[in-house]
């Protein structure tokens, strides 16, 4: 997981306006509008990398909520489209949405049920988000 976070750290390209990290009372609050429980996974990337900009895929964030990553909006919107309100997405791509489970495994949502999975949000950041 640490080197997962240097190599998401090292691959950060500049922006004009840098998102900022959350604080742990930051993500209480989106517990509380979510009614869910962040998985702890979930909640260590938003800690130390969801500020990260690289490549085409935009993870959820929770630091702005005027974002078009902003997870409230975003998990609205993927429970609308018919993402179960058990999961939590964490990134919209290809039609549908990357989503994590309670117990932390990442799955990948869309109305053609695909059945992509990864053991944790970290080998989803490796395996998709810097190398996909």
């Amino acid at each position: 997981m640490d080197d997962i976070i240097d190599l998401l750290r090292e691959a950060n390209e500049p922006v004009p306006v840098p998102l900022d990290l959350p604080d742990d009372d930051l993500l209480i609050e989106i517990e509380e509008a979510l009614y869910i429980a962040l998985p702890d996974d979930l909640r260590l990337f938003m800690l130390t990398v969801s500020d990260v900009v690289y490549g085409h895929l935009e993870p959820a964030t929770v630091a702005d909520p005027n974002s078009h990553t902003y997870l409230p909006e975003m998990a609205a919107v993927a429970w609308s489209m018919g993402l179960p309100h058990k999961h939590l997405p964490i990134c919209e791509a290809k039609g549908g949405y990357y989503y994590i489970r309670h117990d932390g495994a990442i799955g990948f949502w869309d109305e053609a049920n695909s059945e992509e999975e990864w053991d944790t949000i970290w080998h989803w950041a490796k395996e998709v988000w810097l190398e996909g």
